[in-house]
């Protein structure tokens, strides 16, 4: 049987469904991934991104309590979360603008 991702320390519910909606559903695969490609993952399919949240999923993978981060690691981990939100989240494409190109509203765009 294959573990959650709830089953990682700091992880609930919450970022569970998170996971889910980015392709990600289990504990295994959550670890196989790391910290930065799962967060990746989750600001590309809609999650808005949150320093705190991706520190406190560092921290789970790593097995430490979330607010264990601290000093120059936490300096660290921001600039890694900058770097990461630049790269992957757009805020012109917001749940809201994602939820209208599912029901049609805005024009397709041209993909490669």
């Amino acid at each position: 049987m294959t573990e959650p991702v709830s089953s990682i320390r700091n992880l609930g519910p919450a970022f569970e469904q998170a996971c889910a909606r980015a392709g990600i559903h289990s504990a295994d695969q959550l670890r196989d991934l790391g910290a930065d490609a799962a967060y990746e993952m989750l600001l590309r399919n809609g999650q808005r991104p949150h320093f705190i949240g991706y520190y406190v999923l560092v921290m789970g993978l790593q097995g430490r309590p979330w607010n264990d981060c601290k000093g120059e690691e936490k300096k660290a981990l921001r600039l890694k979360f900058d770097q990461l939100k630049a790269r992957a989240h757009d805020p012109a494409e917001s749940e809201f603008e994602r939820m209208m190109d599912l029901i049609g509203i805005r024009p397709a765009q041209n993909l490669p």
